[in-house]
């Protein structure tokens, strides 16, 4: 390919399948060729970040979350200053690991055996790379940056007079901030990133480069982390395929009626209520992983709420509108469509605690509509609801809702972006240093394709959970109030299947075992393996995980509970199936969309869903 032809096509000279690909030492002038590219297409998505700012005057709203993170790290650095001794002791410990690299690094350079000073975890695949141990440069760098940020840690850790809350935000900041550090990270300090580049010729770094202005200018301004080939699914098509109609709607929900898959059902018919901070094919992925699928092959009638995708239009609407609108209004259209005054349910997330309030809300107002309810990683008691309450307090929910008041709305983006940052080290970085420094397009991946498609939130809705749930903790002290109505959890006295997660950082376990002890009747806790999503989406056919159960002491503590219960093989699907059933086994034949006083407004997944942030 001439010089001409590189220009007039873009394509970076060295990419695979080219000479210089191929060939052993780097060619310079296609590794020059590709550095000029990289330069057009860095100016791309400089463009690309600062286009809000001219058309809309967009304020970059960084300097508000920088001057959180500066106040914060301040506040821990002040009470080491405090103490003059203590910090120099603190000081002393850094210095002393670094005279030990040093020393270590010098012997390894003259062919001495030492031992590492400092040595990543078995799970950090940061430094899988042969040439972070085999090269003493990249040792040192990556040891160096492994005594830092534990020496960090640490700072934290031990920082005297700090409230909990400012000392766990500090933690998570630094978290953040030693995640981005890493020398794993940028291309001179990276050994398989270098030896990649000058593999490559810089192509790589042209490819990574055009994904990131792509990327910045479908976040409208922002970075909307590629983190799956969003090409390679279609809502309807390949996602959210299990066949039903949409038979019921208004301004907030979708409900939607699957098709039999058995000529007999339960009597009772299920009605799940996913969380509307994402989109509800959570639980309907693909037909091997779809939990709505499989519930309908075992003989459920079921029915789905898809949220609407809120904008301006929706700003008022708070978690009384979501419980009415949503919630029982969805119960009513069950009734007309089956002729059945009575439901179990299914809550996932926020649609358990939302779910969780209309329990109480009936509960007080002696409406039996609801039978049973399940709850999938839902937080009632918000006193353990982890990493998440970093971003809880009175400052932060305010510059939230000066956010929202703008535009009647939170971008799904912020929720998004701040369950990311939960895992830094496995949602973001591998991320940035596969697509946008190796150039590499991500695999098509379901989950993380249903984990991109992000959705809004209205501001009186999101502003009344912020407040009465993290910030107040209303709910489970029985202060919460919704429609006039003070709402009591332990008025719930219908059967609760609670299930937590191990692995969850947004519902940790701790908190959802703690919840469970909110409600007035009998509750089977139960705990599976893995996370949030993983630990909830484990089918029978090809289960990763098991499963934990046991009977729930009322003034034990999560940890006592979890060194008694029993340990399970396999999915808690068939588990949970046989609760179910145990309640109300009668069956009648099976149920067509559309055959009772509803009628079918569009197929399923429906419109709703379709919308994007």
């Amino acid at each position: 390919m001439s010089d001409t032809q590189t220009k007039a096509s873009g394509k970076p000279a060295g990419s695979p399948g080219d000479a210089g690909a191929t060939a052993p030492p780097p060619d310079f002038d296609a590794l020059s060729r590709n550095m000029a590219l990289f330069v057009e297409a860095a100016g791309k998505a400089s463009t690309a970040y600062l286009k809000p700012f001219e058309t809309r005057n967009k304020t970059p709203g960084l300097a508000d979350e920088v001057s959180e993170i500066v106040k914060t790290i301040g506040a821990v650095a002040e009470t080491w200053m405090t103490d003059p001794q203590r910090a120099m002791q603190a000081q002393a410990r850094l210095g002393a690991s670094f005279v030990d690299l040093w020393s270590s690094t010098m012997r390894r350079l003259q062919g001495e055996e030492a031992a590492p000073v400092a040595s990543p975890t078995a799970s950090d695949k940061r430094f899988a790379a042969p040439e972070w141990s085999s090269n003493a440069a990249f040792d040192f760098l990556k040891q160096a940056y492994l005594v830092t940020t534990r020496w960090a840690d640490a700072m934290v850790e031990e920082a005297e007079g700090l409230d909990d809350h400012t000392k766990a935000k500090a933690a998570f900041y630094v978290r953040q901030l030693s995640s981005a550090l890493s020398p794993s990270n940028f291309v001179p300090t990276n050994p398989e990133l270098l030896r990649e580049t000058l593999r490559e010729n810089g192509a790589n770094l042209v490819r990574g480069m055009t994904m990131l202005a792509e990327d910045i200018e479908a976040g409208g301004g922002e970075l909307k982390l590629r983190q799956s080939d969003a090409t390679k699914f279609r809502v309807g098509e390949n996602v959210a395929v299990s066949p039903g109609k949409v038979v019921y709607r208004n301004d907030l929900i979708e409900l939607i009626q699957y098709a039999p898959l058995t000529e007999t059902v339960l009597k009772r018919p299920l009605l799940i209520v996913p969380p509307w901070i994402n989109k509800f094919y959570i639980l309907d992925l693909n037909p091997d992983k779809s939990f709505i699928r499989w519930a309908v092959s075992q003989g459920l009638t079921v029915f789905c709420i898809s949220w609407v995708n809120p904008d301006a239009r929706q700003a008022e609407k708070g978690f009384e509108a979501y419980m009415k609108e949503g919630i029982l209004s969805a119960v009513d259209a069950i009734e007309k469509a089956t002729g059945e005054k009575a439901v179990t349910t299914i809550g996932y997330c926020v649609g358990g605690t939302l779910l969780a309030v209309t329990l109480a809300y009936l509960a007080a107002r002696g409406d039996k509509r609801i039978d049973s309810a399940t709850f999938l990683t839902t937080q009632v008691d918000f006193t353990h609801a982890g990493d998440l309450k970093v971003f809880v307090d009175e400052a932060q929910v305010q510059a939230v809702e000066a956010v929202m008041k703008t535009r009647g709305y939170l971008e799904g983006s912020r929720m998004a972006n701040a369950f990311n940052m939960l895992r830094p080290n496995d949602l973001i970085w591998p991320y940035v240093v596969n697509v946008y420094l190796k150039g590499q397009a991500p695999f098509p991946f379901d989950l993380l394709y249903w984990n991109s498609d992000a959705t809004r939130m209205p501001a009186a809705n999101h502003s009344f959970y912020l407040r009465n749930c993290y910030l107040d903790n209303k709910l489970s002290r029985g202060e919460m109030v919704v429609d006039n109505v003070k709402l009591d959890l332990g008025q719930v006295t219908i059967p609760i299947f609670n299930l937590a997660t191990r692995e969850d950082h947004i519902a940790p376990a701790k908190s959802v075992h703690l919840g469970s002890k909110s409600f007035g009747g009998p509750v089977d806790f139960v705990v599976a393996g893995s996370g949030h999503i993983a630990g909830v989406v484990n089918p029978p056919a090809k289960p990763k995980y098991g499963y934990r159960t046991g009977a729930l002491d009322p003034d034990g503590s999560f940890e006592d509970w979890l060194g008694a219960a029993e340990e399970h093989a396999g999915s808690w699907w068939p588990y949970w199936l046989s609760w179910i059933e145990s309640q109300a086994p009668e069956r009648v034949p099976a149920r067509e969309p559309g055959a009772g006083k509803l009628k079918p407004l569009c197929d399923a997944p429906g419109t709703y869903v379709l919308e994007k942030s």
